[in-house]
């Protein structure tokens, strides 16, 4: 989540990186969500963190679809790289936050670097020309909700036509999602409204994260329904392969080429 920076987000602004660095340093860690219409939230670094077996069931299920050569978006403190390496998979985790990408590396993960999930097909020069060439990821994973990185239609569709570009023929997309339907609050509903008479999708949200002194940018962020997610990969060259569900809103879907 975070800045546009291929970089990665300034360190006065990874307000997310702060909180898993120190939950990793074992420091009670919580994170503010704000969102643009002023409503707050309160969160934890811990799901980052969390071995296999607490792992929400979906993404226990849908993880067993992961083949070859993974990249992991959004990895976070890399749990999906720690789970998938021992496997036998060769797993590249990206997350725009450099304290992140510090402690997937501390933890294990193999292979991580700093780059936006937006940037994915933009990396040139004599020690990236190997990553992004076409054909080379057989996975993507996006996990921890990461769905929400594609952050609305247009930009979805975008990143989507990339990701068809960097993998192989028969290479699939794990994506853990959330339907924002499945709600009785009524400010969410209200946002929902909001969203759709200003022509965005009802589950587009524009966030920050705040940690300690710390202040994210702002970021769109999507939730979206089984139904929006078959409308958005139209025409993308992708095709919703399967989804797995469990109780509550949160869902896995798992996205096949065409």
């Amino acid at each position: 989540m975070g800045a546009t920076k291929t970089s990665g987000v300034r360190p006065e602004r990874d307000a997310y990186g702060q909180e898993i660095w120190n939950c990793y340093k074992g420091n009670s860690t919580y994170e503010v969500v704000e969102r643009d219409d002023g409503l707050i939230d309160l969160g934890t670094a811990q799901p980052y963190f969390r071995e296999f077996d607490h792992w929400a069931t979906a993404e226990r299920e849908a993880i067993t679809w992961a083949r070859g050569r993974v990249l992991d978006v959004g990895a976070g403190a890399g749990r999906v790289a720690l789970y998938l390496q021992p496997r036998g998979h060769e797993v590249l985790s990206i997350d725009n936050s450099p304290l992140a990408v510090k402690v997937a590396k501390l933890r294990g993960a193999k292979q991580a670097r700093v780059l936006d999930a937006r940037k994915i097909g933009t990396l040139r020069g004599p020690s990236d020309t190997t990553l992004f060439d076409s054909a080379l990821f057989d996975t993507i994973v996006m996990y921890g909700n990461n769905f929400g990185l594609f952050g609305g239609t247009a930009q979805g569709q975008r990143m989507l036509a990339t990701m068809h570009r960097i993998t192989s023929a028969e290479a699939k997309i794990i994506g853990s999602a959330t339907d924002p339907y499945q709600t009785d609050d009524p400010l969410h509903r209200e946002y929902q409204r909001r969203n759709r008479r200003r022509g965005r999708m009802s589950g587009q949200l524009r966030l920050r994260i705040r940690y300690r002194q710390y202040c994210g940018d702002w970021f769109d962020y999507l939730l979206a329904s089984v139904e929006e997610v078959e409308k958005m990969v139209k025409g993308t060259g992708w095709k919703i392969g399967e989804v797995v569900q469990q109780p509550g809103p949160g869902y896995v879907v798992i996205l096949v080429k065409a």
